[in-house]
């Protein structure tokens, strides 16, 4: 279409819109004025209200033998669960693997991001195992050595030392100050126990996996050589690396503690 055609066309529909404007107003009454809309009141947002709380600690079978503490400031509660600690290992020294400041804070921290990809080993409660990681080989392929679990046998006989209704105990009688630590970590809503117990579960549905495990080392550090395996959370990926007994010790201890703490068992 030439352009002159398209300037006249378009001149054409301008003058008809014109028109057909021009017969409307005269053959109808003018418009009443418009009305200015009062603007409407902002709406009120809610404040986010906290979910239920799923596992309530004055609910735990051990509330009644574990009153809560005389307040103790968290800032100031290092010493306070240095104490309490020391008197879960009765005739012991404290375990030299063991942090000893931001306890409440680091424990909290740490339990939070058990089921994410990683751990800050700023805030775990305790040192890391000395050494490397063991690597041995199958058929060709790198794997975690059988004999990497003996890295973690301080841990575990530690862990076996302690009475699991007394650790509970001592967890229930200082909750406000975990409470505290867990809503300055950036949930003012949420519940501590009811997290710990997820985290828990999370750690005992960690899965059997034939061993030994295979790996890979793209970089640096070694990953799985399975991707399922390498897609857990971090707190599974722990428990697979510990080796399948020492994480059959930690899950039974584990399922103790839980049973101190809450009254339903924890899911198939």
């Amino acid at each position: 279409m030439s352009r002159p055609f398209i300037l006249i066309a378009a001149a054409i529909a301008a003058v008809v819109a014109g028109i057909a404007g021009w017969y409307a107003w005269h053959q109808t009454p003018p418009p009443a004025p418009p009305v200015v809309a009062t603007p409407a009141p902002p709406a009120v947002v809610e404040a986010p209200t906290a979910p239920a709380v799923q596992h309530p600690v004055e609910e735990a079978p051990l509330a009644a033998e574990s009153a809560p503490a005389e307040t103790v400031p968290l800032d100031h509660s290092d010493a306070t669960m240095r104490d309490s600690l020391a008197a879960l290992f009765t005739g012991h020294a404290l375990p030299s693997f063991l942090r000893v400041d931001r306890i409440i804070r680091n424990i909290v921290a740490t339990v939070d991001a058990l089921p994410r990809d990683n751990v800050s080993p700023t805030v775990i409660p305790v040192n890391p195992a000395p050494g490397r990681m063991a690597v041995g080989d199958a058929a060709g392929a790198t794997t975690i050595a059988a004999d990497n679990a003996l890295r973690y046998a301080p841990y575990i006989d530690v862990m076996k030392a302690v009475d699991s209704k007394v650790a509970a105990g001592v967890y229930l009688k200082y909750y406000p100050l975990f409470q505290q630590a867990y809503r300055e970590l950036g949930y003012p809503n949420g519940y501590f126990n009811d997290r710990l117990v997820q985290v828990i579960d999370l750690l005992i549905a960690t899965p059997d996996v034939q061993e030994p495990i295979k790996l890979e080392q793209p970089k640096v550090v070694y990953v799985f050589a399975d991707p399922a395996l390498e897609a857990l959370p971090s707190g599974q990926k722990i428990m697979l690396r510990i080796g399948h007994d020492n994480a059959a010790i930690v899950k039974a201890k584990l399922r103790e503690f839980r049973s101190h703490i809450v009254r339903t068992p924890p899911a198939k």
